[in-house]
């Protein structure tokens, strides 16, 4: 088995340290993590220490074996089990790292990288911090000329969530990340109070419409806010009040499902397990000071602001009369009348 680290005009030297990316190329070595995937796909991650050892129901690897080896090999244990080791992929180290809040799964933060716009050299926002799986990814996109600020209620979220992204990019004892700032607080009261301003801001809380009214404060004109939220209520409720608000597009909501497929010669057919809903996201744009948004055309469905509704009302949605329909308030005439006749 060859063994010799790749050398020579064709290898890459290694990432350089103050692109802050959380990745390493060449051969493994003493203080990086690793990630060990035995036959049956069971995963196994931890921290490469000289002279010491890794004990599983397979025997044990002496971590001298695996330091100073290019990742990408398989390695037999003292009772033959075989492993495949690679360094772990950001995708794969925030769903394994130790967390005191639930985590944003992997799909769901590509898509506020992705949908939220996040660009290098942005200024990004972010509350709650979690155990630190989206800033990790934002930090990773904004890129160091960025910055990502992080509030957090609770002190224990924070104390996790700063191990995490020290250990992801591989911050020296007593030092942090230089593009990030973790201020324990709340982000309704602490933002506006610091005067920040921010190209986007990603609320991951159990009632984002109350940090709204500091989002729109510390956005520019065009950045972009984004909800990550659990339940269709919280959906809704951030929602109307985004409506309300009038400084900001008309909300988009979306969710991400994720199927695997299994693929094997003429067997090819959808996995039976699937990362099914995780959150909802929603997404708007700050418009400039005094702008207001088009009046919106298309009318409210019969009985979405109905007797039973009790969310924040958008101004040109007047109460339903006492039949369940539409007054059609806000809207023309020939609007009004179909929403009575139930006509689209």
């Amino acid at each position: 088995m060859d063994t010799t680290p790749a050398t020579g005009p064709g290898a890459l030297d290694d990432v350089p340290a103050e692109a802050w990316s959380g990745v390493h190329r060449g051969p493994l070595r003493a203080g990086e993590w690793v990630r060990l995937v035995d036959a049956k796909g069971r995963k196994h991650n931890f921290e490469l220490v000289a002279g010491k050892r890794f004990f599983s129901n397979r025997g044990h690897l002496e971590h001298d074996d695996l330091i100073g080896r290019e990742e990408g090999f398989t390695i037999a244990s003292s009772m033959g089990g075989e492993y495949l080791v690679f360094r772990p992929l950001l995708s794969e180290f925030v769903v394994s790292m130790p967390r005191g809040a639930a985590v944003v799964y992997p799909k769901d933060s590509a898509q506020i990288v992705a949908l939220a716009d996040i660009f290098p050299g942005a200024r990004v926002v972010e509350a709650g911090v979690g155990s630190g799986a989206l800033t990790c990814s934002l930090l990773r996109a904004v890129g160091p000329y960025g910055h990502v600020l992080s509030y957090e209620r609770r002190e224990e979220f924070a104390d996790v969530a700063r191990r995490n992204v020290h250990q992801f990019f591989g911050a020296p004892e007593g030092a942090s990340h230089p593009n990030w700032t973790l201020t324990l607080g709340d982000l309704a009261e602490a933002l506006p109070a610091s005067g920040e301003r921010c190209d986007r801001i990603i609320l991951d809380m159990l009632a984002p419409w109350e940090c709204l009214e500091a989002a729109a404060d510390a956005l520019v004109p065009g950045g972009i806010v984004c909800a990550y939220v659990a339940t269709t209520t919280q959906l809704s409720r951030f929602v109307e009040t985004v409506r309300v608000h009038g400084g900001f597009t008309e909300p988009h909501a979306w969710e991400s499902l994720v199927r695997d497929w299994h693929v094997e010669g003429l067997a090819v057919r959808p996995g039976h397990k699937m990362i099914g809903h995780t959150a909802f996201l929603v997404t708007a744009r700050r418009l400039a000071p005094g702008a207001k948004p088009p009046r919106r055309t298309r009318r409210p469905a019969p009985g979405a602001y109905g007797v039973d509704y009790t969310g924040p009302r958008p101004a040109d949605v007047a109460h339903e009369a006492g039949n369940g329909a539409e007054t059609g308030a806000g809207f023309g005439a020939e609007d009004a009348g179909n929403a009575v006749s139930g006509l689209d």
